[in-house]
């Protein structure tokens, strides 16, 4: 049962960041062609795509490797297995927040790449729902890790260094 639903919070997370919401963006921006934008945007869109995906995967591999657990943990609602152990390097060394920080990086891709209000919208509600879920989370580590989440979170960052 713990590996279904590591698998199916792998899955969810997948679908909703890196398919659902690119989708939304581009829904509520016409629906624009998705080809000619020009060898510059195309370039900068591809590397903020690409680094944005590149964080986020590392992160994830590293908490399942060094923190034992799952990144679906939402609004304190345990969807994967909750990490065992604080992670303070690897990643976790830029920000408190890398998986989340590789996400931002990915979707502001799609902004560059859609160019239009609609899909830099869509990413603001996203980033402030965040916000409010990593506030949420951020009371749970203080609980489960206390003194020690209290340290790394007077020399990291919540999302930039």
């Amino acid at each position: 049962m713990k590996k279904f639903r590591d698998i199916a919070g792998y899955m969810l997370g997948g679908v909703l960041f890196v398919v659902l919401l690119p989708t939304i963006m581009w829904l509520a921006s016409g629906m624009p062609a998705l080809v000619h934008i020009g060898a510059l945007r195309a370039s900068v869109t591809g590397a903020l795509i690409l680094g944005g995906l590149a964080l986020s995967v590392w992160t994830i591999v590293y908490m399942k490797r060094r923190g034992k657990g799952n990144p679906m943990d939402a609004f304190d609602h345990e969807i994967g297995s909750r990490t065992q152990h604080l992670m303070t390097d690897g990643p976790y060394r830029l920000n408190r927040n890398p998986m989340l920080t590789g996400t931002f990086i990915y979707l502001f891709g799609y902004i560059v790449w859609l160019w239009t209000w609609q899909a830099l919208l869509v990413w603001i509600i996203f980033v402030a729902i965040m916000i409010v879920q990593v506030l949420s989370e951020e009371k749970r580590l203080r609980r489960d890790f206390g003194e020690e989440y209290e340290a790394y979170c007077r020399r990291t960052g919540r999302f930039t260094p």
